[in-house]
């Protein structure tokens, strides 16, 4: 409380002072990076203007409080380090942009339902590979070594949870969790990660306005595998599991890049994601802004995997290169990870080894459904309805015969009448300073 407390006085201030108003550059950004690094060239993928947009936006509409600021500034040198340490490493070793990424395997779908279970449930099978936390926010370890950087990000992570203390309840993560690729998208500052951290809705828009502007992310996607795979050596060349909802709305470009790729769709009830991803958002966004409405999130993230469902059914209905989309069932998944895995791997014209079989069965055993214990929210508390929604994501729903799951929403809180009132349900109050 008292922390808090302290982070809302230096808020007020520094919104008083003029200094949360001030534009962020992307050239003396960048100009930064490379004093520090002593190296200027950040590869040949374009990302000055991707990166104003960015930060114009965060300035002028993510409500953003000292934390958030500092956070956008650092987090933005870092990702410019990596891209320099990135170069520099093809440059003394030319080898890396040869290594081959052959037929990854990509996990997509809506948010909550399952991927992150599948994607961990897949690396059990020891011929598979998925990028770690702590490999995506430090990619070129150098001198400092693997287990410093992962030790480094561990540190980071703990000071994370007590900015915001709900982030464990909602997505449990170490700096050697299996990580989604949105981390390693924003390095060239395209990705819908900065967008759920932010409320920044002028930048995805003009991530949006053209498909092409997704390729520049998914070309540095493919070489920081590369980078990865590298490190392993030729003995450690596995396959690549990959997953992130955001792959959704970068289809075209994903298989631009990887013309090989295995698609994998996860499905399940809208109904029982929808709140789950809207209260992840808020509770990401707080610790960086003074203001979170959950009522403006709870609309925005229905009508972004509308969307995303929407792309689901056309991406099925037309086929695209490569082999079919795989779809996997998220009350399958969870009933048997096992068979649901081997069942994948058949599709693509592979073989679960028995032993990886039964690995996934010992972790699922250790921690069933991901080891997430069922939660209760309340649809008015992001401005939704369920048979609203129900309706909406019907045609969806209908497409892929999901099946419909119980929604039990959580009692609302009784509130004390005011003095000299009736009784009433408030509506969810923003959190932090006035935006």
């Amino acid at each position: 409380m008292m922390a808090r407390m302290v982070v809302r006085a230096a808020d007020f201030a520094a919104l008083r002072s003029g200094w949360l108003g001030r534009p962020f550059s992307a050239e003396r950004l960048m100009a930064l990076a490379c004093r520090k690094s002593g190296r200027c060239a950040f590869g040949a993928e374009p990302i000055a203007e991707a990166l104003q947009s960015l930060l114009d936006a965060c300035v002028a509409e993510a409500s953003l409080g000292v934390v958030g600021r500092l956070s956008l500034r650092w987090d933005t040198l870092r990702f410019l380090t990596n891209l320099l340490a990135l170069n520099e490493a093809e440059r003394r070793e030319p080898a890396i942009a040869g290594e081959p990424i052959t037929a990854p395997i990509f996990i997509t779908g809506l948010p909550r339902s399952g991927t992150t279970f599948l994607h961990r449930m897949m690396v059990c099978d020891p011929a598979n590979r998925a990028p770690l936390v702590f490999e995506t926010i430090y990619p070129v370890p150098g001198e400092r070594g693997r287990e410093r950087c992962e030790a480094r990000v561990a540190r980071q992570l703990r000071m994370f949870e007590r900015l915001a203390p709900e982030f464990r309840k909602l997505h449990r993560l170490t700096a050697r969790s299996p990580q989604e690729c949105t981390e390693i998208l924003a390095h060239t500052f395209r990705s819908l990660r900065f967008d759920t951290t932010y409320r920044i809705p002028s930048y995805r828009s003009w991530l949006e306005e053209e498909a092409a502007r997704h390729l520049p992310a998914y070309r540095l996607h493919k070489r920081f595998l590369q980078h990865l795979q590298h490190q392993g050596g030729a003995g450690e060349r596995r396959r690549w599991v990959l997953k992130c909802p955001d792959h959704l709305f970068a289809l075209a470009a994903l298989r631009g890049v990887y013309p090989d790729a295995r698609v994998v769709f996860v499905h399940r009830d809208p109904l029982k994601v929808l709140l789950s991803v809207a209260k992840l958002t808020e509770v990401l966004r707080r610790p960086f802004s003074r203001s979170v409405d959950p009522i403006e999130i709870g609309r925005m993230e229905s009508e972004r995997w509308l969307e995303g469902a929407g792309r689901m059914m056309a991406e099925s209905r037309g086929g695209g290169p490569g082999p079919p989309v795989f779809h996997v069932h998220y009350r399958d998944l969870v009933a048997d990870p096992a068979a649901t895995v081997a069942t994948l791997y058949r599709h693509f014209g592979m073989v679960l080894p028995e032993a990886a079989a039964e690995a996934i069965r010992s972790a699922d055993a250790a921690e069933p459904g991901g080891g997430y214990g069922p939660r209760r929210y309340r649809f008015a508390e992001h401005g939704l309805d369920a048979a609203a929604e129900r309706e909406k994501f019907g045609p969806y729903m209908t497409y892929f015969g999901v099946t419909p799951e119980p929604v039990e929403e959580a009692a609302t809180p009784r509130v004390r009448p005011l003095p000299g009132r009736g009784s009433e349900v408030r509506r969810p109050m923003r959190h932090g300073l006035p935006g």
